[in-house]
């Protein structure tokens, strides 16, 4: 059985999700981030992490990933196109929006305050709107970023936009964005793991 190690309050929840989209067992470890639980299996103390076959995994994407391809599930196999794009839109998520939420919350209270840059939120926000612009132009008609098929980017977009509206980021009230928050969080592998975060 996995072992899943984190809290369901950070981007643990995505592989919680991924978990349930898959039908895994696993037991979890509640490690707060940087607490000595979590630096146990990850050296900087950021969560999740993941036991499996003896050997611990890190970074939710990579975790994910890696249950994907190993269960044959949300995912299209390695070496195809299909999971090249695939794989091009967790990059883009990665880099343009979850990057940025990252950056926005180690200047509110991550790093040390005589470290933090305050301001530099503001043009963050820009960014990331500007960024979710350019996501939802190549999103086509869905319903999912990969067509009908559900998949990894999926997850980690849901995420970061969840983020982004408690980070009080700018979200569109309607369009193509809303529309896909709306199916993806309707989807019941969310229900199952939301209903695990709210305990």
């Amino acid at each position: 059985m996995y072992q899943l190690i984190g809290t369901p309050t950070n981007r643990t929840f995505r592989v919680m999700w991924a978990m349930a989209e898959m039908e895994l067992e696993y037991t979890q470890i509640q490690a707060s981030p940087g607490s000595d639980e979590a630096r146990e299996f990850n050296p900087s103390g950021k969560v999740p992490a993941l036991v499996s076959e003896g050997k611990t995994i890190i970074d939710s994407v990579a975790i994910m990933q890696y249950l994907a391809d190993k269960h044959d599930k949300i995912t299209f196999p390695a070496g195809t196109i299909e999971r090249a794009q695939q794989d091009s839109f967790t990059q883009l998520i990665n880099d343009d929006l979850d990057a940025l939420l990252w950056c926005a919350a180690r200047h509110s209270f991550i790093l040390p305050q005589d470290k933090r840059v305050p301001e530099v939120k503001e043009t963050i926000k820009w960014e990331f709107t500007r960024n979710l612009g350019i996501l939802e132009k190549r999103m086509g008609d869905g319903p999912y970023l990969m067509g009908e098929k559900f998949t990894i980017p999926d997850i980690v977009l849901t995420h970061c936009l969840g983020w982004a509206k408690i980070a009080k980021f700018d979200l569109p009230a309607e369009g193509p964005i809303k529309d896909y928050i709306r199916r993806t969080i309707a989807r019941p592998a969310y229900q199952i793991a939301n209903g695990l975060r709210a305990g």
